[in-house]
């Protein structure tokens, strides 16, 4: 079973060669606003008169959208040189030239019009959610619907994508080569439908490259100085946060919170609907992610036990979604990890063991901090435990009901 699980396609792919594959097919998309009713076929077909379309799909978020993935970039310029600026009476239109359009229908055309089927984008209700899990045979069926249910769907995720890759348009007009990257349960396999999009302002392209050896001329760019890299980060997110607030369209509700230990913008993106947070090179972060996505694709059963474990925690009010005095869903997944560490035979390898198979292509540092794990899973090779997820999830509790957490501490590495 592990052998097969690890010989896919899909799983012999790396988190980094996955996120920049997602990164590239956001780049050549598109978010059209579109009415309320309208002509799916002959949409498309006008869209296509500007390129191949790769992919489509729509969803409700303060009406209908659709996304749009064209197979070359080219596309997107050339339907934007048939785009027109919008008039609108007593007001007056920023000319900032996104990604974020929208669909104009001619009323003399109404015949025609109907309305799309659009991809689910918010969690069931929790009463749909307990007839499906009362339709289950099995406790372990239960557990595969509940992570079916709440986990974010693949067009979810390329809305995120692409929502970073809109905002990353209006950063690069102060940093031509920066990237925004999503982390967390956007990108760690483990994020529920509905859940915030955290993303970070990758600076690392701007670094510039070393003097080349041998030569004893160089050139460097003038650059401003400041006290620390972290009046940097607050600097740069003063000015992206004010460059979201006044030109990015759909985006509202824009805080500039840079005081907090961790400096970031907070905003709500209306035409995806999702709650942003944005901050800068947080790249142990994006680590942190890598190595949650590899615990989640080496075997499935940690997946379907945390997606339970966070489930009960919220119903019985042990996690909020206020700030406050409460176990994070990131903690509830490290004890998780550790619980399925522990199991004999072990389910999971520790962190150490990850670093150890690492080759010298992930070797990584960051702050001083080694974060280096293997990248390639085709290396890790897992011991055969055949425990099911109700033997799983009934001695997790038991596990951590007694655990002498007054003299001992969880430790994953």
């Amino acid at each position: 079973y592990f052998e097969f699980l690890l010989d896919t396609s899909e799983h012999k792919k790396s988190f980094c060669a996955i996120q920049e594959e997602r990164r590239e097919r956001a780049l050549r998309s598109v978010l059209i606003s579109c009415p309320p009713k309208f002509n799916e076929k002959k949409f498309l077909d006008y869209i296509s008169k500007h390129g191949d379309i790769t992919n489509h799909f729509f969803y409700q978020s303060y009406g209908t959208n659709a996304v749009v993935e064209f197979t070359s970039r080219d596309s997107i310029a050339a339907l934007k040189r048939s785009c027109t600026i919008p008039s609108v009476q007593h007001e007056a239109a920023v000319p900032f030239k996104s990604r974020l359009l929208s669909l104009k229908w001619n009323v003399s055309q109404s015949s025609s019009l109907n309305t799309v089927r659009c991809c689910e984008h918010s969690p069931i209700p929790v009463s749909e959610l307990l007839q499906k899990l009362s339709r289950q045979e099995s406790v372990d069926e239960q557990l595969r619907c509940l992570t079916e249910a709440y986990q974010l769907s693949e067009e979810d995720i390329s809305l995120r994508f692409l929502v970073c890759s809109l905002l990353g348009d209006i950063a690069a007009a102060y940093f031509p080569e920066c990237i925004i990257r999503p982390f967390g349960s956007t990108v760690n396999s483990f994020g529920k439908l509905g859940c915030d999009l955290d993303m970070f302002l990758d600076l690392d392209g701007v670094s510039g490259q070393k003097q080349s050896k041998g030569s004893g001329l160089s050139v460097e760019y003038q650059m401003k100085s400041v006290t620390s890299d972290r009046t940097v980060t607050q600097s740069i997110l003063s000015v992206i946060g004010e460059c979201v607030d006044k030109f990015g369209p759909g985006c509202v509700g824009v805080q500039k919170i840079l005081s907090a230990r961790c400096p970031l913008v907070r905003f709500a993106h209306q035409p995806s609907g999702f709650q942003c947070d944005l901050t800068a090179n947080n790249r142990v972060a994006i680590k942190s992610s890598e190595l949650l996505f590899v615990y989640g694709r080496l075997d499935e059963r940690v997946r379907h036990v945390v997606f339970a474990v966070r489930c009960w925690a919220r119903v019985h009010g042990i996690t909020s979604s206020i700030p406050g005095a409460w176990i994070t869903n990131f903690s509830l997944t490290v004890l998780v990890l550790f619980f399925f560490q522990r199991r004999v035979p072990a389910i999971l390898p520790t962190l150490d063991q990850l670093r150890d198979l690492a080759g010298p292509s992930d070797k990584c540092i960051i702050e001083g901090n080694d974060c280096t794990i293997v990248s390639d899973l085709s290396k890790i090779k897992l011991e055969k435990n055949t425990d099911t997820l109700e033997k799983l999830l009934q001695e997790f509790f038991e596990f951590y009901g007694n655990f002498a957490f007054n003299r001992n501490s969880i430790n994953i590495r």
